[in-house]
């Protein structure tokens, strides 16, 4: 044994030929055959003497060349053996890719990249074939889908063209990165406005790399409405968050362009969006307006500023709370309490559930309620420190990474 094992595989089958007749030596023989490369005569002795150890080590060593007979006896004896996935390896190796495929959904076989690869079937010139090779693809697929493998899915979905359940597969992933490169390198209008969905979906205010890509990816995928509804949200941001209508302004008159260039379906929509942007422009306009001339008039300034609250509308583009306490900060540097005050019982009553230290600096409030030997009283809402409201934003320097991006003004 030691001799055969050390020679040319026509000894090795010599030897091997002469166990297999020696009874109890039949272990022998089916080593001989395999280390001879002869798996076929290896894998018989191997089945009728019940020799199931050499069995799973002969498999490791089987490729498309051996009989699909004894592939297919191989595979049946794994999962009888409950080992399904040397019984799918098999049959991908034997090219029963509907049955392997079958057996991984039924059993939950993991899906790794190395047999994603054997499963799938060489390219072929012939259309019947491409089309079925196609649908195996698309099967892998869905079984990576399923088993939460998505960079695999991604990747025989695009092999099988359809970019689109590619792009679908990698968005489930989450991997940003490989978002943003696949929908750069698939250059379709779909899969462009997907990717930018999806950015917006991320803390978008705080990286202006993934604000410059949503607006791109929108630009390229010519989603003009939805860019320009991406335009109203950075708009909305800027007023909530740091009280700048100057870059809100910017931004949705970056939003009318875009409206007014989409092509939507439903042109009466689209003319009542185009409607609404003007309104909201026109009273932030106003407002910003109103705090510029503060400097030369400040009067004028806050008769502009009255008006403004006397229209129902002011709402939906400029914060009550920031015109009313425009005016309240003015009385107070004028020292004009009582019409300070005033103003602030107005406030209370248009916004009942209002925190006027949001709105109104806290040493504001103090000074006016001081100066009229009024008692500081409950539902004022402002968060204390040390008695000094919590500075806003704007206050405290908080940067904003808008200003990394393209000014808004520009196309």
């Amino acid at each position: 044994m030691n001799l055969a094992l050390l020679s040319n595989p026509h000894d090795m089958m010599e030897a091997a030929r002469y166990y297999e007749d020696k009874p109890g030596c039949q272990d022998k023989a089916v080593m001989l055959y395999h280390k001879s490369g002869n798996f076929s005569k290896a894998l018989e002795l191997a089945f009728t003497t019940r020799q199931f150890g050499a069995l799973q080590l002969i498999a490791g060593d089987l490729d498309e060349k051996t009989d699909p007979e004894l592939l297919q006896r191989c595979a049946d004896f794994f999962m009888e053996n409950g080992q399904n996935d040397r019984a799918v390896d098999l049959l991908a190796i034997g090219k029963r890719y509907w049955e392997a495929l079958k057996l991984c959904a039924q059993h939950n076989v993991p899906m790794t990249e190395e047999l994603g690869e054997k499963l799938t079937p060489p390219k072929a010139m012939a259309e019947n074939e491409q089309e079925e090779r196609t649908k195996v693809l698309e099967g892998i697929a869905e079984i990576c889908l399923q088993q939460r493998q998505y960079h695999i899915a991604t990747k025989k979905y695009t092999q099988a063209g359809n970019k689109i359940k590619a792009m679908k597969a990698l968005l489930k992933s989450g991997d940003t990165e490989r978002i943003v490169f696949f929908a750069g390198v698939s250059r379709q209008k779909e899969i462009y406005v997907m990717a930018a969905n999806y950015l917006q979906s991320l803390d978008w205010r705080k990286d202006p790399e993934i604000m410059k890509n949503i607006i791109g990816f929108y630009t390229k995928g010519r989603a003009l409405d939805l860019l320009a509804g991406f335009y109203d949200a950075c708009a909305q941001v800027e007023i909530d968050e740091y009280q700048n209508y100057d870059k809100a302004l910017g931004a949705l008159n970056e939003a009318y362009k875009c409206m007014a260039k989409a092509k939507m379906k439903n042109q009466s929509l689209q003319e009542e969006k185009l409607a609404a942007f003007k309104q909201r422009i026109n009273l932030i306009k106003k407002f910003v307006q109103a705090r510029r001339v503060y400097d030369e008039d400040p009067d004028e300034a806050v008769k502009q500023c009255q008006v403004l609250l006397e229209d129902p509308d002011l709402d939906s583009a400029v914060r009550m709370g920031d015109v009313y306490g425009f005016t309240i900060e003015h009385y107070a540097r004028k020292e004009k309490w009582k019409a300070a005050y005033s103003t602030m019982e107005e406030m209370r009553n248009k916004i009942p559930t209002v925190n006027m230290a949001y709105y109104v600096n806290m040493r504001t409030i103090e000074a006016i309620h001081q100066a009229l030997d009024i008692p500081l009283g409950r539902g004022i809402g402002a968060e204390r420190t040390n008695g000094v409201r919590s500075a806003s934003p704007e206050e405290d320097g908080e940067e904003f990474v808008e200003e990394e991006v393209a000014d808004f003004t520009e196309d």
